[in-house]
């Protein structure tokens, strides 16, 4: 018991529910040492705002640091591919996305680096809601403004998305088939890159995840037209729903979790799974979540998460979005 006596003084803010996580893990013989955790996407986004508050908890139930790397490029291939082709020793795990977990199958068929067999599901973080946004000056007031610019000018219109495949460009693909309509995707490299764009004027209308564009939006450097859930967010309160707007049964929404490479040993996957489990049920993680938007699991009855559940998850949005691509035609060209 000695080690962990020690680690209570440095690990103060997990308070006494870090110590027995602290007294599994050692009972695994992991961790050892310092944990890889690989934001596929740049700094400023949901994926590493997430990522960050999650890493902090860890580190404290862990006793071990959580490094976070962040490793962006091709709608998050990139870094899912690091990790995928990572050591499977337990020490490198994945911020993952619906994009890296589900959707970039689809968008990139072929060219993806890497496949679902590669990677082993530890668990589900939360659930995060999309906003259709628009530049302030843009002459599209609403939703219904948008559809109808886009329908007199075919094309003319472009919206910019934190990646090709990511869960902003599939939601709005989504939207478009449904609406029969015309709108050039121009793909950044992550959140931030191409919210600065939409501020500065220089594209007409954005999809992204709520938490990175909520700042903006209540700051009043870009408009909220409505979100992609089927009810209206607790933070954004105002913003009506697709549905509201007249697409019937509009709900898409992000998600994010953890994987690491398929053959790290199940004990140590297991032992992973009970610490984010643990984290994604404590009420002051639920309500810190809630300040951007973001939903518990509820992959258990309980609201957590286990990496058997997140697996079954994960092959159900695996198939659900194969089949949104097929329809609208949303590949990487």
């Amino acid at each position: 018991m000695g080690p962990i006596v020690k680690r209570r003084d440095l690990f103060a803010a997990g308070g006494a529910l870090a110590l027995p996580s602290i007294a599994r893990a050692q009972e695994a013989g992991w961790p050892r040492r310092s944990i890889r955790l690989i934001i596929p996407f740049p700094p400023g986004g949901t994926t590493d705002l997430i990522g960050r508050m999650l890493a902090e908890r860890l580190s404290a139930r862990l006793g071990q640091p959580v490094v976070v790397e962040n490793r962006g490029g091709a709608g998050g291939n990139i870094g899912a591919d690091i990790v995928a082709k990572s050591e499977p020793d337990g020490y490198t795990y994945l911020m993952t996305s619906i994009g890296t977990a589900a959707i970039n199958y689809a968008a990139y068929g072929q060219r993806m680096p890497y496949r679902p067999q590669d990677l082993a599901a530890v668990g589900l973080v939360t659930r995060v809601a999309n906003v259709l946004l628009a530049a302030k000056d843009v002459a599209v007031p609403d939703v219904g403004g948008m559809i109808a610019a886009a329908k007199r000018q075919p094309g003319t219109l472009n919206y910019g998305s934190s990646g090709t495949g990511g869960s902003p460009h599939a939601c709005m693909e989504l939207l478009k088939s449904k609406l029969g309509i015309e709108i050039q995707h121009v793909p950044y490299r992550g959140s931030g890159p191409m919210l600065t764009e939409l501020v500065a004027g220089r594209i007409e209308l954005g999809m992204d995840n709520i938490p990175s564009a909520l700042n903006f939006v209540r700051s009043g450097q870009i408009r909220a037209l409505a979100v992609t859930s089927r009810e209206r967010s607790t933070v954004l309160p105002e913003v009506p729903t697709l549905h509201e707007t007249g697409i019937a049964d509009f709900d898409a929404v992000a998600w994010f979790g953890l994987q690491t490479p398929a053959a790290v040993p199940a004990p140590v996957v297991a032992c992973m799974g009970r610490e984010i489990d643990a984290v994604v049920r404590q009420p002051d993680w639920i309500a810190k979540m809630r300040e951007f938007a973001a939903e518990p699991p509820r992959l258990t009855p309980e609201g957590g998460t286990t990496p058997e559940a997140f697996a079954a998850f994960i092959r159900d949005e695996i198939s659900r979005w194969a089949e949104v691509a097929r329809v609208s035609g949303m590949v990487v060209e």
